[in-house]
């Protein structure tokens, strides 16, 4: 599923990226860097977080099985926001047009890495009555509950896909560089932290004043969206460029 995210999210990154001037093949090109990036990322804090459960005694070749599961979104945007930053700059691309191409598609990728939190068993509710809870198999190697609990991954994964949804209409209707990122960064971190409230995989050595760690770094998330929406909204801004044609061929 997080194969298929980059995928759906590099794919239609490229074909959003012409309404910015920008050739499909520049957009494709990001891919590696990202994929890189973003595993980096999300593996690095995955395994800071959880240090003390999983990690703490064992061989350190364990800190690279990410087929095992084990990636954290906010490490892998961290990661992410980084790579793109470096290609930004050897490609001499404009770095906030470029994030706010990407920005809709970070949310979908999500969406898609959601649904295969799902199938693996992690990141799931607290135990619920509720009509739609789900129950996990009791032979599912990562041990969640037995019981009903709330589709957290499910919910997570409908509203990244609204927000995909939102950013990519916003996006042809944009009124400066930076404008469709720094949403996403607000956004995500409210949705987020809204489904945070219903994990049940936390124990209580990773709360925080009440906080799970996500909702500790959506503060931080939102934070800088706000400050990046203020100074983004009052550089000079550029005017769009047409939207990217093929060179015709000359005989």
């Amino acid at each position: 599923m997080t194969a298929l995210g980059f995928l759906a999210g590099l794919w239609t990154a490229s074909r959003r990226g012409m309404l910015a001037g920008f050739l499909p093949e520049k957009i494709l090109d990001i891919g590696p860097w990202l994929i890189l990036g973003t595993i980096l990322g999300a593996r690095t804090m995955y395994v800071t977080t959880y240090w003390d459960e999983e990690f703490a005694g064992k061989p350190i070749s364990e800190i690279f099985m990410v087929q095992h599961g084990g990636l954290v979104f906010y490490g892998g945007l961290i990661g992410a926001a980084l790579a793109c930053i470096l290609y930004a700059w050897f490609k001499k691309m404009p770095l906030w047009k470029l994030a706010d191409v990407l920005a809709p598609s970070i949310a979908l990728g999500s969406a898609f890495g959601r649904v295969g939190c799902l199938l693996n068993g992690c990141c799931y509710g607290r135990a619920c009555s509720l009509p739609w809870a789900i129950t996990f198999p009791a032979d599912n190697p990562l041990n969640p509950p037995t019981t009903p609990v709330h589709p957290t991954e499910i919910y997570d994964s409908a509203l990244n896909l609204i927000l995909y949804l939102t950013l990519a209409w916003l996006f042809r209707r944009r009124k400066f560089d930076g404008q469709i990122f720094a949403l996403f960064l607000m956004c995500y971190a409210i949705t987020r932290s809204t489904v945070e409230s219903f994990r049940g995989d936390y124990t209580v050595v990773h709360y925080h004043f009440g906080l799970t760690p996500a909702q500790v770094v959506g503060i931080g998330t939102f934070a800088t969206g706000l400050v990046l929406w203020w100074w983004c909204s009052r550089r000079p801004q550029v005017k769009p460029a047409a939207a990217a044609q093929p060179v015709p061929k000359h005989p």
